[in-house]
């Protein structure tokens, strides 16, 4: 019997938990651009709320235990990266302006699971390859974790809106360019470094939000992870 796409993405998920972790070295030339990247973490608990409002509507009756689980896991992203804000502090302004661009994505009137894979497909999955090249220590080790996650979500909240025939609009798409490009403004033109390059990340999330997939970061599986004496144990998130 053929196993139901959306439980074989579900039987793909690996439980963590997240903890403290403390503060490392950013990259330097990134450190601007990394405090407004952390700031959309506000953006986090609003995905969920956007899958939870879907499933009172007409998702497929096979994809709710999945977007439930999802649900669940934006939770806690939005714990990890809050943990993170902790130990490398944050920038007010980029807060207030992410709290202001949250405000727009609440407002748009695309249905929201569209909204949810949008914000995940084409801006979470710019921003963790970018936390992996330039953060911390504690900043790479959950942006893979989160990583792992999010995979799971786009790939369920892209069936979901197939199986329902939604299709984002152009002032959604024009929401998600506004907020990429604020996060990485104050990037410039890098010839010597691509993951301080403003365009490398721009061209990226293009890529993933036409296209479904970004051959710049082909090399996120081989980006530096913390080996384990960068980290105290307790640093470490527990997987199970």
């Amino acid at each position: 019997m053929k196993k139901d796409p959306y439980e074989k993405l579900l039987g793909r998920k690996r439980k963590w938990t997240p903890v403290q972790t403390t503060a490392g070295k950013l990259k330097e030339g990134a450190e601007e651009t990394i405090y407004r990247a952390l700031a959309i973490r506000h953006m986090e608990l609003p995905v969920g709320s956007w899958v939870t409002e879907a499933l009172g509507k007409d998702v497929p009756d096979s994809a709710r235990v999945l977007l439930e689980s999802n649900v669940k896991d934006e939770e806690n992203h939005d714990l990890a990266l809050g943990y993170i804000a902790n130990s490398i502090g944050v920038n007010v302004e980029a807060e207030a302006e992410a709290f202001r661009l949250r405000t727009a994505w609440e407002e748009h009137p695309d249905h929201t699971i569209l909204k949810a894979l949008v914000a995940e497909r084409a801006i979470f999955f710019v921003l963790l390859p970018f936390f992996r090249f330039c953060g911390d220590a504690g900043l790479r080790t959950v942006s893979a974790d989160i990583s792992r996650d999010e995979q799971i979500h786009v790939a369920c909240n892209s069936l979901v809106c197939l199986d329902m025939g939604l299709s984002w609009s152009k002032s959604l798409d024009k929401l998600r360019k506004a907020t990429i490009n604020w996060v990485f403004q104050p990037l410039g033109k890098n010839t010597y470094d691509k993951y301080l390059d403003r365009k490398f990340w721009l061209d990226a999330s293009d890529r993933l939000m036409y296209e479904g997939k970004a051959p710049e970061f082909s090399e996120t599986q081989r980006a530096r992870m913390p080996a384990f004496f960068e980290h105290a144990n307790t640093n470490l998130p527990q997987y199970s």
